[in-house]
């Protein structure tokens, strides 16, 4: 067996953090024995791997030895007193009282969507345990220091253990009032797959097939909620598209995109969820957006009209500032950019790469040429996706200031 190449070990460090992160809160019910315990097992898989090649089943082997390094510290850090407990972290249950569901990953993101927790907290935490990001690519998306960020998680794992906040599945009558928690976070870490927003890649596959995976065993638990449909129809749509979404590293946006690139079985699938969602007539935030998105794939081109009138009901049931710059961009498809550059320039946005961006487009095709270019500036300033910064710099070479 060969030496692994370093992005070989890199993909697999990716695909099998946060099971090994569950694996190990649900044996040793401490996030911080298990953070710490995962992260030292990586870099021992690390350097064991890229001598020696990678081993058979690398998760079992990265949960084994994460296990391995749990119970040393605990050994470690126990007292005599405390002999009879350790025997009982260390001794894994004969049956799983935990949830409805069998999947470690899912209970973890319950576990960090607690109301308990603070809504930041929440997504912090989840991009840490579950989606493996570093402290300083979690600072970086939060737009604060990294020492912020690492004093703030420290806050709320100490709070999961204070409050005794539960690893698992919420009981049947808990569900309802904790799932809009737990689908914000699963759509979170499908977006951070879709439009990654740190690291040198644009996209990763693992964490879009992981959140479809979530997002299928949530509808599972909650069959007769609509939205949970509606989100697993939102993810199947917009990862069909993702074939078509590059030319090599190159961004290529919607309108330009080769639709025989689509993946027709998510399309097709996505397109029955809508309809099931539909004949509910209980609509929600993910079902919309998910029927904004089977309007985008249905046909050889876009009915912005139809598009429009989603966002149009979007604003009534979800209105946002985001929902309303979306609303623009098919606002200026129907009734022009100089009325959708009205529309956007009302927004409070600044900060949003997306609302510049947004802005320099309309101004290009209003033939504002350095008003256009200064937006393409701040946009390619504050985007945070590699291919999109490359996407917005070719756009910005477009348009002249002479």
């Amino acid at each position: 067996m060969g030496a692994a190449s370093d992005e070989e070990v890199e993909a697999v460090v990716r695909a099998e953090y946060g099971r090994v992160v569950a694996t190990l809160v649900r044996r040793f019910s401490d996030v911080d024995i298990a953070e710490e315990a995962a992260s030292e097992a990586l870099v021992i898989a690390v350097q064991s791997w890229r001598r020696d090649g990678l081993p058979p089943n690398p998760g079992g082997w990265l949960v084994t030895t994460a296990g391995n390094r749990a119970i040393d510290r605990i050994r470690r850090e126990s007292t005599r007193d405390a002999r009879q407990k350790e025997a009982a972290m260390l001794t894994p249950p004969d049956s799983d009282p935990l949830g409805a569901v069998d999947d470690d990953r899912l209970r973890l993101i319950f576990m960090c969507c607690h109301p308990a927790l603070a809504v930041e907290s929440r997504v912090a935490l989840t991009l840490r345990l579950v989606v493996g990001l570093s402290m300083a690519e979690i600072a970086d998306a939060f737009l604060v220091p990294e020492t912020t960020m690492a004093q703030r998680l420290t806050r709320a794992k100490r709070k999961i253990k204070a409050a005794r906040i539960p690893f698992g599945v919420p009981f049947a009558s808990d569900l309802p009032s904790r799932v809009n928690s737990a689908m914000a976070v699963v759509y979170l870490v499908f977006n951070q797959g879709y439009f990654a927003t740190t690291g040198d890649v644009p996209l990763r596959d693992e964490l879009c097939a992981e959140a479809i995976r979530l997002a299928r065993l949530l509808r599972q638990l909650l069959p007769d909620e609509p939205e949970t449909t509606g989100l697993l129809a939102l993810m199947l749509l917009t990862d069909a598209r993702r074939p078509a979404r590059f030319e090599g590293t190159t961004l290529v946006p919607l309108a330009e995109q080769d639709r025989n690139r689509w993946i027709r079985p998510l399309i097709d699938e996505g397109h029955d969820l809508v309809r099931e969602c539909l004949r509910i007539r209980r609509p929600g935030y993910y079902q919309i957006l998910a029927a904004v998105n089977a309007v985008h794939t249905d046909g050889p081109a876009t009915d912005w009209r139809q598009v429009l009138a989603l966002y149009d009901q979007l604003m009534t049931v979800a209105p946002s500032p985001v929902v309303a710059l979306n609303r623009a961009v098919a606002l200026a498809e129907v009734e022009g950019p100089a009325v959708a550059l009205t529309a956007v320039d009302a927004l409070d946005l600044v900060p949003y790469h997306a609302w510049h961006a947004t802005r320099a487009d309309l101004l290009r095709r209003l033939g504002r040429d350095r008003d256009a270019a200064q937006a393409y500036e701040s946009a390619i300033a504050l985007a945070d996706n590699p291919a999109e910064r490359d996407f917005l710099t070719a756009r910005r070479r477009l348009v002249t200031t002479d």
